[in-house]
């Protein structure tokens, strides 16, 4: 008798000789990982009348309470993996640091996107950068380094100071380290890995960031671009469209083009990019839906996650045209809650009725950890930002005075 995943290959060969079929609602998406990125997404899937199935190593994750069906289980667990991947007509992921080995083992069962070639290549910042290099894309300047002696070299050629990261793994910061001379060399902790990349560190203007849109018979559509600034190393607020000029903002959304087609992806890619002057240079990039592009939720005529889903399902792409002149959004960290677990003071930021509320269901508020966004849309940039601002800081709660004691 023929085994389930004997199966699914022979249905996969067939798939094979028709890709460009589209899956229309009805179908099963899988989204492998259950954060907030893939609750997003279920959402804006089950409005088009999707079925998703989540898979997660992780109980009570924010994507499960929205999902159809989840399958909870080690990411590279085969068996975990071909309960879920036997369940769905098309998968896609939510983030890039899941073994790349889960995905192809995934498309063994169904069209999965983006491949496990675009994982292995996103998961390490030196493939990522000297493969946009190799293509004839603008990268920050960069070097392979492993111990001091090669960092100083490396901050000897390119100049101080230098960006030190690990090649693998990292977000938000973690993983980084600013060096300003060769005397601060004993600042990385080089026995951790042998793999770090060295980055120039660029005098840049502004970061902005550029989401597009490809599918599998290689349509592209992108966002408008964000302006984006951050506080410890997290994204804070998001502005679209960032102040750029018309020339400098094509330039950039077709370098994130290139960069899309460069490694093939399908689905989303995010690029982002350092502003210096009349240049923009590719500083990182995740080959899914983006922190900053949250404001398109509100601020634009199809949002990143229909967009995610439109793509990997290989239908028309949808208008990535803003509604109004200006959109912004404004991450909500762990550190708005109290010591004491108290929630944010959700009355007073919906006080002012454009602002738009976004919570992840997370069930345990920590510092620095992302457990919504706020929204808002308007013609007035800076008015926007005002409110988007004043809203967010009227969450905060005031401190309970001591009860007075009466002798």
């Amino acid at each position: 008798m023929e085994s389930q995943a004997e199966k699914s290959r022979q249905r996969m060969t067939s798939m094979a000789n028709q890709p460009d079929n589209p899956h229309l609602p009805g179908s099963t998406i899988g989204m492998v990982g259950g954060g907030q990125l893939g609750r997003m997404f279920a959402v804006a899937a089950a409005a088009m009348g999707y079925r998703v199935v989540i898979f997660t190593d992780a109980e009570n994750s924010p994507a499960s309470h929205v999902a159809d069906q989840t399958v909870v289980g080690e990411l590279n667990d085969h068996d975990a993996i071909d309960r879920f991947a036997n369940q769905c007509d098309v998968i896609t992921l939510e983030f890039e640091n899941i073994p790349a080995a889960t995905i192809a083992r995934c498309r063994e069962f169904a069209p999965t996107y983006p491949s496990a070639s675009v994982l292995e290549t996103a998961q390490d910042r030196l493939i990522e950068k000297t493969t946009f290099q190799e293509a004839g894309l603008p990268v920050t300047p960069f070097r392979k380094v492993h111990d001091a002696p090669s960092m100083i070299a490396a901050g000897d050629e390119m100049g101080w100071p230098l960006i030190i990261k690990t090649a693998r793994s990292g977000y938000d910061g973690k993983g980084q380290h600013r060096i300003e001379s060769a005397g601060d060399a004993d600042q990385v902790d080089w026995a951790t890995t042998n793999r770090w990349i060295a980055e120039k560190c660029i005098a840049f203007d502004k970061e902005v960031s550029v989401i597009v849109a490809r599918t599998p018979d290689g349509r592209c559509e992108s966002f408008p671009i964000f302006e984006n600034t951050h506080s410890n190393h997290i994204l804070d607020i998001s502005v679209a469209p960032a102040e750029l000029t018309e020339s400098l903002s094509q330039r950039a959304r077709q370098i994130a083009v290139s960069a899309a087609e460069t490694i093939d992806l399908i689905g989303l890619l995010c690029v982002e990019f350092f502003v210096s002057g009349e240049h923009v240079l590719i500083n990182e990039v995740a080959p899914r839906p983006h922190n900053s592009g949250h404001l398109t939720i509100e601020g634009c005529e199809t949002s990143q996650f229909e967009q995610h889903v439109r793509a990997v399902c290989n239908l028309p792409l949808g208008s990535t045209q803003q509604r109004t002149a200006t959109a912004a959004m404004a991450n909500l960290l762990g550190n708005l809650w109290t010591a004491d677990g108290q929630a944010p003071d959700w009355t007073a930021a919906l006080t002012d009725p454009g602002v738009s509320l976004h919570l992840y269901g997370k069930s345990q508020a920590r510092p620095a950890r992302k457990m919504g966004h706020l929204t808002i849309t308007g013609n007035d940039t800076e008015s926007v930002i005002q409110r988007l601002s004043e809203a967010r800081s009227r969450l905060q709660r005031k401190p309970k005075s001591s009860a007075s004691t009466r002798i």
